[in-house]
């Protein structure tokens, strides 16, 4: 008799790249002892802290991203408390990510350990990953290790998916939600062999009606079309692993003014639209040679390419770009005895990006045409000294050269100390580096008048990042009480910077001429309060100041307070689960507004303070399970986000100016399926 939920696959890391080897584990944390061929489960956090690791991770695991729809990775962060997803404007979709209060091009965004979602594929990369493919995700805050490059600034996303090596097994989940989009995934994995395996991923979505709930004329949410496939293979050998996979996605975003909800006259120039149009193509293969078993010895080869086709228009403004991007890495880790670990390694990056622009709202004129190149090698160097599990500290340096900007040092330094089973502390330190390529990285900003003013001697992103933290689990009635805090700050000594307060009507990239910092310190508690029942709360205080050349400065849109309480309750063995998230975002400061021909002000200098509501209900059977839930029940959204949407080919236009949810409350239903041959 087993009494358990469906297993999945955890993976092994092997020379910081996660070449595949893994475990069994019972899914959703479930931990499990078999007596006599009587499987005894109970439920544990499907969000966990790895203790045993040197690095401040937190993992999301399959079964805390099936506490929401989670349809992609960016729907995916919704019950962390760490990261925020937000739109970066009101017309194209596009979602952003917040670590430590600062942008989400400061995180290495990580797939299987190689880094991805570079340049064009920043703003709208959290789209392009079905939730459904994920297995894992590991969020590590502060600088990380130096195996991945230079480009962890404060801190680093990984992304693990579903593996071809694991248990026989086929799924499928279809989502439909209030706004009339429909998503449809399946995958499946065959052994072929006992060391061949293979899977196919397929993802596909689509909007089927647009809505204008605010009477603007412009579309709440845009048109969405999506189809992704993906196919992995896996030799699992004794001592030699590979791992490969080619990916293809091709999406397109249609938004701006809509004929059926435009009320009145169009302009000489016509309805203002936005297309956005993606094609891209990736692939990797990581090799590894086990040299020897006993002592984790081992030599890995990781290979990677990328090609983003990327076509966007903002009424007349154009932006395309060609990008490509290829990765190679060469890895070898070994230990010795108990206490001492040493990685090392050499890589090359290269980033190619072809592009054709106009920057200005005007009909026909000719495309300036532009390259960017850059190619960058380095090597490094990671010691690690362990006393079992008590005391571990890590130190890595890595040495670089860019074609572009030349030599670069990376230091970075991590510490645990596990004093006690119920006390651990840990702390890093160490310097982050990364090359923003401007217009690839914010072309949804040409969603406004705005004229943009582009410095053209942009320096490398350069900044430090400290961070300290302690985590205690102490027992209440009986009961595991989890309390974490943690604080960090990062320092840049030169930063890109995006200045919308000089001028209302103008967007200016410049270099950063004095300070910029960010202080961020969370506080975490997570507890099962009865049977089957968790309870977490989080609190987090945010200060981000810039000198956008005129003194100290709050950065925009960015709130100081965020809340997080989140419960948990799957009663009758997990067949019912019971999901409610409560968020609350504290109030910010705005970019300066313009006054207009009335005399009033563009928008408020200051937004208020917001709660949002998710709530799901699950049902689950053998194979099966059905969901109901509910996004945003607050029905809290941004009162007309969208500036000037009047006269959307004037310079008083603009629909970036979001700090809030676009729409209101969104009821969605789905089911999943999965059938495991063990």
């Amino acid at each position: 008799m087993k009494i358990s939920g469906s297993k999945h696959i955890l993976p092994i890391f092997f020379a910081g790249a996660s070449l595949g080897l893994s475990a069994q584990e019972p899914a959703d944390s479930i931990s499990s002892v078999t007596l006599g061929g009587v499987e005894v489960a109970s439920r544990g956090p499907s969000t966990r802290k790895l203790r045993g690791s040197v690095t401040n991770t937190d993992v999301i695991s399959s079964g805390e991203l099936l506490r929401a729809a989670c349809c992609n990775l960016g729907e995916s962060f919704s019950t962390n408390p760490s990261v925020d997803v937000s739109y970066s404007d009101a017309a194209t979709g596009a979602r952003q990510i917040k670590l430590l209060g600062l942008a989400g091009s400061y995180v290495q965004m990580l797939t299987e350990n190689i880094p991805n979602f570079r340049g064009s594929a920043l703003p709208y990369g959290l789209g392009y990953i079905a939730g459904p493919w994920i297995q894992s995700i590991q969020v590590s805050k502060g600088a990380s290790s130096v195996k991945n490059g230079y480009e962890s600034l404060t801190g680093q996303i990984n992304i693990e998916m579903k593996k071809p090596q694991a248990d026989q097994q086929v799924a499928a989940n279809a989502y439909v939600d209030s706004n009339a989009k429909v998503e449809l995934n399946a995958d499946g994995n065959i052994r072929l062999s006992k060391r061949l395996s293979t899977s196919l991923l397929l993802h596909g979505e689509n909007t089927f009606a647009t809505h204008d709930s605010n009477g603007d004329g412009f579309i709440d949410m845009p048109d969405l079309r999506q189809v992704a496939l993906m196919n992995r293979w896996a030799w699992m050998g004794n001592s030699y692993i590979f791992q490969g996979a080619v990916k293809f996605l091709d999406e397109s975003r249609h938004s701006g003014q809509d004929a059926s909800h435009v009320h009145h006259a169009a302009p000489p120039e016509g309805l203002y639209t936005i297309d956005i149009d993606t094609r891209r193509w990736e692939g990797f293969v990581k090799n590894a040679y086990i040299f020897d078993h006993e002592n984790d010895g081992n030599i890995a080869l990781i290979l990677s390419g990328s090609h983003n086709e990327f076509h966007s228009s903002y009424g007349h403004k154009i932006y395309r770009t060609g990008q490509a991007n290829a990765y190679a890495s060469l890895m070898f880790e070994r230990k010795w005895g108990d206490n001492h670990a040493l990685s090392s390694g050499l890589s090359f990056n290269y980033d190619n990006y072809h592009q054709h622009m106009q920057l200005v709202q005007a009909d026909g004129l000719p495309l300036t045409d532009s390259k960017e190149i850059e190619a960058v090698s380095g090597g490094y160097a990671q010691y690690t000294y362990n006393i079992g599990t008590r005391l571990m500290v890590m130190g890595g340096l890595r040495y670089d050269y860019s074609s572009v900007f030349g030599s670069a040092v990376t230091p970075r330094l991590h510490f645990r100390w596990n004093p006690g089973e119920w006390l651990s502390l840990h702390g890093s330190a160490g310097i982050g580096r990364r090359t923003p390529h401007v217009m690839a990285e914010n072309n949804f900003l040409l969603a406004s008048g705005r004229n943009i003013i582009l410095n053209r001697n942009i320096r490398q992103e350069k900044a430090a990042n400290y961070g300290i933290g302690a985590a205690s689990t102490i027992y209440v009635a009986n009961k595991p009480l989890t309390l974490s805090a943690e604080y960090y700050y990062t320092h840049f000594y030169d930063q890109l910077l995006t200045d919308l307060d000089m001028n209302p009507h103008a967007v200016i990239f410049k270099n950063l001429d004095g300070r910029s910092f960010s202080h961020t310190l969370q506080i975490e508690l997570t507890y099962p309060c009865f049977k089957d029942f968790s309870l977490t709360a989080a609190y987090r205080l945010t200060d981000v100041k810039t000198d956008y050349g005129r003194g100290l400065v709050e950065k925009p849109m960015t709130s100081r307070n965020k809340g997080l309480l989140t419960a948990s309750y799957a009663p009758d063995m997990g067949k019912w689960q019971f999901d409610i998230t409560c968020s609350f975002n504290g109030s910010g400061r705005m970019p300066t507004p313009y006054e207009t021909a009335d005399g009033t002000m563009s928008w408020s200098r200051r937004y208020h303070p917001y709660a949002q509501l998710n709530a799901q209900v699950t049902r689950n059977f053998r194979h099966w399970s059905v969901y109901l839930g509910s996004e945003n029940l607050t029905a809290y959204r941004q009162k007309n986000p969208i500036i000037g949407a009047e006269d959307p080919w004037g310079t008083a236009f603009d629909a970036t100016m979001v700090y809030a949810p676009l729409h209101g409350a969104i009821i969605y239903a789905g089911f999943r399926y999965t059938f495991t041959k063990y």
